[in-house]
């Protein structure tokens, strides 16, 4: 187990694949841990030197009090990434992970080779229902809305087919940390960068899930346009977490991306 303190938080890390290839940094969604992209790893990890953690209240890492801002979460990645030496990199996000990848590739765009964001947007929801949902964790626990949250994050085929699979992530989901939680909701629900992103000049790929709920077609389709010369693509059948749901199909989409932008 590989873990650090970065910023007086402890964060649990995982590197995989050869110590002298191009490095490629994962960043994981509200509600989950670096395990989202193990699908994903097995088989990058053949090519890149593959970087994944778990952000402050999440996983193996610490939950530090309050509210966290989407600049906690930046200095934590830019704080681990020194740590290791990691001077030029790949940044996949999911969700509010690509919120980070967002915010990292604002602050330091020298640093990125390239840029996949996931199933996000500069903005993603509104501070009532943000709140709301807060609220609701803070005082009725994770369970009060886990079934709506899995609808959310898996398209309908998914949870037809895979009920056991669907079990499991649930049980990751109940088990995450309901303050890290709600902490990492006020991230969402404080920042947007919609006037920002058209800064981004890094080359990036932006990824939807037909089939999400939480962050849809349009709405992902809308932070792909703000970002000039970025790449869209849409993943049929496949809703939030597309590492989950299709792994070899992202992967082949990132792998593609980054070959034809010169990482690896």
């Amino acid at each position: 187990m590989d873990c650090v303190r970065i910023n007086d938080v402890l964060l649990h890390y995982r590197l995989a694949g050869p110590a002298d290839a191009p490095v490629l940094a994962l960043v994981n969604s509200l509600g989950t841990d670096a395990r989202i992209w193990d699908g994903v790893i097995d088989i990058l990890s053949a090519r890149y030197r593959v970087l994944s953690y778990d952000k402050r209240g999440h996983g193996l890492s610490d939950t530090p009090p309050g509210d966290y801002a989407l600049e906690d979460h930046v200095d934590d990645l830019t704080g681990l990434l020194d740590h290791l030496g990691i001077e030029r990199l790949a940044l996949a996000g999911v969700s509010v992970g690509g919120l980070i990848a967002q915010g990292l590739a604002l602050r330091d765009q020298e640093r990125l080779a390239a840029l996949i964001l996931c199933d996000t947007a500069p903005k993603v929801g509104d501070a009532a229902g943000w709140n709301a949902r807060i609220d609701t964790v803070r005082k009725e626990g994770l369970g009060a809305i886990a079934d709506l949250v899995m609808d959310r994050w898996f398209s309908p085929d998914f949870q037809q087919q895979h009920p056991d699979a669907l079990a499991g992530w649930r049980n990751l989901f109940l088990r995450s940390d309901p303050v890290g939680y709600a902490a990492t909701c006020a991230t969402l629900r404080d920042t947007d960068l919609t006037a920002q992103i058209g800064a981004i000049a890094t080359p990036t790929l932006v990824v939807a899930g037909e089939a999400d709920r939480s962050t849809p077609v349009e709405l992902v389709r809308s932070c792909a346009e703000s970002i000039a010369g970025s790449r869209f693509e849409i993943l049929p059948g496949v809703g939030h977490i597309p590492s989950i749901e299709q792994p070899a199909e992202l992967a082949a989409l990132i792998l593609g991306f980054l070959k034809e932008h010169g990482h690896g």
